[in-house]
């Protein structure tokens, strides 16, 4: 049986059970993380949380639409064991009608239960030393990291707040700068995330917000100034971000790249293509 349950009356303890031990885990679809960066959301649940579909939604004049937060690239269907994917189907066909519009990213892992667009992201597997991960770096690449090595460039730990400036001096689109905050906040405070900024000679110039999400790291978001863009301070702090993870079982996700010159920019690094899909559906 699949059921809709609305997040006041969730059991919390099963659904975070279901999504930790879920074979397509990923840290945006605990409930305390949708709780920070979803307005509303709710869950398709299978019998007894055997899986579950957590359904993000705004409302806007009394309508009711499904869609995907900031800060959250990937959700779907979650489950302990494999499910058919007839019964994946069921699941996304359960989402209530009144929903009148659904356009959510689902996982890697759901790939063929979609058949809407289908998105790119990049990951690294940390599985090697550093010498050996640099040889599939493209040769822009490592000259790039050349540039901000001879730059003097340096890393520091720095509050979201001077990142936040950066995006909002340097960029046109804007954030949910609130939900930013308590995103770091919750991550900083429980030893799961980092974020640090580029520097040259006492000069900010951007920097990255990374969380761990079991055998991940990922790089939520990053800002960085024109200087920074010069410098090429982004693939420095990559490349010390590989560094320091280097020969471990750690996967570095780089958590984008649909958008071709982003795309490039990860696979210089060497690394690997993810596909997810999007399912979307009107029911106007």
């Amino acid at each position: 049986m699949i059921n809709f349950v609305k997040r006041r009356n969730l059991d919390v303890l099963k659904y975070d059970d279901c999504i930790e031990n879920s074979l397509q885990s990923r840290v945006y679809a605990f409930s305390w993380y949708l709780d920070i960066v979803a307005n509303n959301w709710g869950v398709l649940v299978l019998n007894d949380y055997e899986a579950v579909m957590p359904i993000p939604f705004n409302t806007k004049y009394f309508i009711k639409y499904a869609t995907q937060p900031y800060f959250c690239q990937q959700l779907g269907i979650f489950s302990k064991n494999v499910l058919s994917e007839e019964l994946q189907r069921k699941m996304l066909h359960k989402i209530p009608f009144k929903f009148v519009k659904v356009a959510l990213s689902l996982n890697a892992k759901n790939l063929l239960v979609a058949e809407d667009e289908r998105r790119k992201n990049y990951i690294l597997k940390l599985h090697k030393e550093y010498v050996d991960l640099q040889k599939d770096f493209s040769k822009g690449r490592k000259h790039a990291i050349k540039v901000g090595e001879k730059a003097g460039l340096n890393l520091l730990p720095i509050p979201i707040d001077k990142l936040i400036e950066i995006q909002n001096k340097n960029y046109k689109y804007k954030i949910p700068e609130a939900k930013l905050k308590n995103l770091a906040k919750v991550f900083l405070q429980n030893n799961k995330g980092n974020i640090l900024g580029v520097f040259k000679d006492n000069v900010l110039l951007g920097g990255g917000f990374f969380i761990k999400d079991k055998h991940k790291v990922v790089y939520l978001y990053s800002a960085f100034t024109a200087e920074g863009r010069r410098l090429q301070a982004a693939s420095f702090l990559i490349a010390n971000i590989i560094k320091k993870y280097q020969n471990s079982n750690i996967v570095l996700d780089f958590e984008g790249g649909n958008l071709p010159n982003i795309g490039k920019f990860y696979r210089s690094f060497g690394a690997e293509e993810e596909v997810y899909a999007t399912f979307n559906k009107a029911f106007l």
